[in-house]
């Protein structure tokens, strides 16, 4: 078997939101689809990636350097050792041959584009949905059938008074989910307070809520708002700082007892093994967000899994950002502690299968092999019409 073409497109998923850092009403991803030579029904296997919300389409990257490199390696190179699939290992190292160590960023995304396009290839050619095929190699044939997530919304938007906040909040509820997360640090702390407290008077219990700063604030604002959130016993406190600070993380700490999030702005193991090094972050109630669409795919996630589980953190403290199906199948397949969805943002490549409801906070699968992209129509039918260009 093979590869026998790799095409790409860009995708806008422009939406008139901000968080306390950035607007989103120019943001895109790429979408690749890698077809192969295996046919199942009569057509030929297509495997199909995308970069998740918050980092703008790769088609540079991946036009300029990764589609060509793995396009121009010899096809046995890049299969399983019997010979009958592809292994997403070996793909990974040509795709990195001849690129230094460091430099994680944008060239992390657009890895992660094509490696979820390889896994979810892989599992289709062995005729079983993404987390069971994780599950039965991984994990002794252990799966979770249905994940765990949370409503990210609680966006600022033009003119978006508190109101109109507990009627979105209120959206998620009649809509399954139990626990939401909204944005912070792009008002005063007045503001935030207020909002805060209109979206509890819908969720309940402080429990039901975590708060995201989107590495907004500076040593001395993060304090201030930890001071500020400790009487509510919030979900957790996100991201307060830049990602990279690890030392306002760590100071952060001794501020903050409630669970505290970060991660989803780590691109690498090494980064991430950093976070824990000198983050000061808690094993006993912290909550790790590294998204693998984002960080060099699940073959570089998988080697982040590992050096967590070394360091005494459980897989259950990872709850991945980016609200996909990628991630869902991840979580399912390698007993994470659940995931993100976006209800109503970065659409069309927001939320998961269209039939598949939320139930008491939980999600399942479709009954479809690969990642399950195809029970979702309005992004699928983008990937077919890239296919059939």
């Amino acid at each position: 078997m093979k590869i026998i073409d790799i095409k790409d497109t860009v995708v806008p998923i422009r939406s008139d939101i901000r968080n306390a850092y950035i607007d989103f009403g120019l943001m895109t991803v790429s979408v690749v689809a890698l077809i192969t030579d295996v046919l199942r029904d009569g057509k030929p296997v297509v495997g199909f990636g995308f970069n998740s919300n918050g980092r703008y389409a790769q088609q540079g990257l991946l036009r300029e350097r990764f589609i060509p490199r793995l396009k121009a390696a010899a096809p046995e190179s890049l299969l399983n050792e019997k010979g009958g699939n592809l292994d997403p290992e070996k793909i990974w190292a040509s795709l990195m041959k001849n690129e230094k160590p460091g430099g994680h960023g944008d060239r992390s995304v657009a890895v992660g584009v094509i490696d979820m396009a390889v896994w979810d290839a892989v599992s289709k050619i062995e005729g079983v949905p993404l987390y069971r095929y994780l599950a039965d190699r991984y994990r002794g044939g252990k799966a979770d059938e249905k994940v765990s997530i949370y409503a990210a919304g609680g966006y600022y938007y033009p003119g978006k008074g508190l109101e109109a906040l507990k009627q979105e909040m209120q959206s998620y509820l009649d809509r399954g989910y139990t626990t939401v997360k909204m944005k912070i640090g792009g008002a005063s702390l007045d503001e935030d307070l207020r909002r805060i407290e209109a979206v509890l008077a819908v969720v309940g219990d402080g429990g039901n809520l975590a708060v995201d700063a989107n590495g907004k604030f500076c040593i001395e604002e993060a304090i201030t708002y930890a001071e500020a959130l400790k009487p509510y016993g919030l979900r957790w406190y996100e991201e307060a700082g830049d990602p990279l600070d690890y030392a306002l993380q760590a100071e952060l700490a001794g501020h903050y007892e409630g669970p505290m999030a970060t991660g989803e702005n780590l691109f690498s193991m090494q980064d991430a093994r950093n976070l824990i090094r000198h983050g000061g972050m808690r094993p006993n109630r912290d909550i790790l967000q590294f998204d693998c669409a984002l960080s060099y795919g699940l073959v570089e996630y998988m080697r982040t899994l590992e050096m967590l589980e070394e360091s005494g953190w459980s897989r259950r403290s990872c709850i991945p950002h980016g609200g996909h199906q990628m991630c869902l199948n991840v979580a399912a397949g390698l007993g994470l502690g659940g995931n993100e969805s976006y209800p109503d943002v970065f659409k069309p490549f927001n939320g998961f299968a269209d039939r598949v409801p939320v139930e008491d906070g939980y999600v399942g699968f479709p009954d479809l092999p690969g990642i399950g992209l195809e029970a979702k129509n309005e992004p699928y039918k983008i990937m077919k019409e890239l296919v059939d260009s």
